[in-house]
């Protein structure tokens, strides 16, 4: 499983970085749009193959969490990433204008914090909805018990996030 989840993660920037490039280094911006349309198919098959290992009689692990966190995360921020890069590659292959970095002081940090807040409840929400609907597909609470683990894990997650994002708020950075 995690040389799945590895490959997949590879695929991702793999299939994004020939969109990028397909869109500014060859002027092709249908088929970079295509590309870039395909990065959700990297995650089904990640969360396919993890139903089907499971279906098939495998005890499920930790890496079958992984899975579903990788496909989470990669949902709630995957669009967030595909902008960021895109506007970095329009910069260096197009002449496009150099992006602007995060916000580093005050309250327009702190907003930029709660957005990021925001988008890891959201991960943490699909990770817990694909964790019960893998054991659900999977058919046998004995062999998918391991799995329980992720629902307190993400809340640790969204937990730190939310400390993260109040310590900006209740304490924002101030310029020198």
């Amino acid at each position: 499983m995690v040389s799945l989840i590895v490959a997949g993660e590879a695929g991702f920037w793999v299939v994004l970085a020939a969109g990028l490039l397909a869109r500014y280094g060859l002027r092709l911006r249908r088929t970079g749009a295509v590309l870039l349309a395909l990065l959700p198919v990297v995650d089904l098959a990640i969360l396919a193959a993890t139903v089907a290992d499971l279906r098939g009689g495998a005890t499920a692990d930790w890496t079958h969490g992984l899975a579903a966190a990788y496909v989470g995360f990669s949902l709630a921020y995957g669009h967030r990433l595909v902008r960021w890069a895109d506007g970095h590659a329009a910069h260096r292959l197009a002449g496009g204008p150099k992006p602007a970095g995060m916000p580093k002081y005050g309250a327009a940090r702190a907003r930029y914090e709660w957005g990021v807040f925001t988008l890891t409840l959201l991960a943490a929400a699909v990770t817990v909805a694909l964790v019960a609907a893998v054991q659900w597909l999977a058919g046998d609470g004995a062999r998918t018990a391991a799995l329980n683990s992720w629902y307190p894990r993400m809340g640790l997650v969204v937990g730190i996030n939310l400390l993260v994002a109040a310590s900006y708020t209740l304490f924002p950075k101030r310029a020198r």
